[in-house]
């Protein structure tokens, strides 16, 4: 009979399972379009050889090489995920083993999708935009070895020729060196930063992640309409509702953040990017964590650390039009299994703060 029960459980949830590998794949798929991107020739914009932004020497030895990136920005931060969501889920909360074990599992995979994801998206858009813009990097003459014996022959605009000090801009044709790798498909590419973006999107996310599942942020008030009416308590209950982490827990959560900032700060003093390259670069990278975040977790401070649940099983690939929102008893996050309890209790319920049903 049990036999029998666990074959039906596994047939009634096979296409939520097929749901999440396909998100897997689409994941893969959107940073293998961005490894196709860094595979193509970028365009290669015209310079000046009296530009100093573009004289800097070139640095054999990069500070943080695209190895140590990996390690730091992606793999580490995934193992952290995992070692957290094995030994600490499901915290307090009293549940059997099998239970504990499905929980373990639905938060590090849903860890694991919103790291990679961030780090996916961030590369894919750095490298595209690599390619389109073809920025010279800061040590791009150094790369080139131009040749200044007849410079007006790669002139494609300025008034160098026609006003004294005016700058004369040329092609990278100029450049002797043009069969080099590291000017040909590197020497172009200094907006954005690529380290920045991809080091933000996954050290920003482990941040974020980690203030979550401990709670890290700043107090708050709850303004939901089913918060307390704090105006009419008295003024010590008021500032009991929230207060500050320790210190060390603040500190601990946001080393990943010390750390991407480090990796942005060496393609400055390596000679690699521009400042605004490394600032875009950063911001893009955290826009990527930010919202990969919050697409599969509960917000840090009113979420109890725990992610979003999954989504239903008779919406796993589609939900048609017809609702007015997302939250109801057969929405993505399938909510339906404690919207009886609640509604039967008559008590107020944040509903990011709910029990979520991971399997139905």
């Amino acid at each position: 009979m049990s036999d029998h029960v666990d074959i039906q459980t596994a047939k009634r949830f096979f296409p939520l399972f097929v749901s999440y590998v396909i998100d897997w794949v689409f994941i893969v798929g959107i940073a293998l379009i961005g490894y196709g991107f860094h595979k193509v020739t970028p365009n290669h914009f015209p310079f000046s050889l009296t530009d100093a932004s573009i004289s800097l020497p070139y640095t054999e030895h990069e500070t943080v090489s695209t190895a140590v990136l990996v390690v730091v920005a992606l793999i580490a931060p995934a193992v952290v995920i995992v070692a957290v969501a094995v030994v600490l889920i499901p915290g307090s909360v009293g549940v059997s083993r099998s239970r504990a074990w499905m929980l373990k599992i639905w938060e590090w995979n849903a860890g694991w999708l919103g790291l990679a994801l961030a780090v996916a998206g961030a590369f894919m858009a750095t490298e595209g935009l690599k390619d389109l813009y073809g920025k010279p990097r800061p040590d791009m003459l150094a790369r080139c070895d131009p040749d200044l014996s007849d410079v007006g022959a790669y002139a494609v605009g300025g008034l160098g020729g026609l006003y004294e000090g005016a700058p004369t801009m040329v092609s990278w044709e100029i450049c002797r060196n043009r069969g080099d790798k590291r000017l040909k498909m590197d020497g172009f590419v200094s907006f954005p930063s690529g380290h920045s973006s991809f080091a933000f999107a996954g050290l920003t996310y482990l941040s974020l992640w980690l203030c979550s599942k401990f709670s890290i942020g700043f107090p708050y008030l709850a303004h939901s309409p089913v918060a307390l009416d704090l105006q009419g308590q008295k003024r010590e209950y008021i500032r009991n509702q929230g207060a500050a982490p320790p210190v060390y827990m603040v500190l601990c959560a946001f080393v990943p953040t010390a750390v991407a900032f480090f990796i942005s700060a060496s393609r400055w003093f390596d000679y690699r990017h521009h400042g605004f390259d490394i600032i875009f670069g950063s911001v893009m990278g955290i826009a990527f964590a930010w919202a990969s975040f919050r697409l599969y977790h509960l917000p840090i401070m009113r979420g109890a650390g725990w992610a979003w649940g999954a989504r239903s099983r008779h919406h796993a690939f589609f939900k048609a039009i017809g609702l007015p929102s997302h939250i109801g008893g057969d929405n993505w996050s399938n909510v339906h299994d404690w919207t009886h309890a609640t509604e039967t209790t008559h008590q107020n319920i944040d509903l990011e703060s709910a029990p979520r049903n991971l399997t139905d």
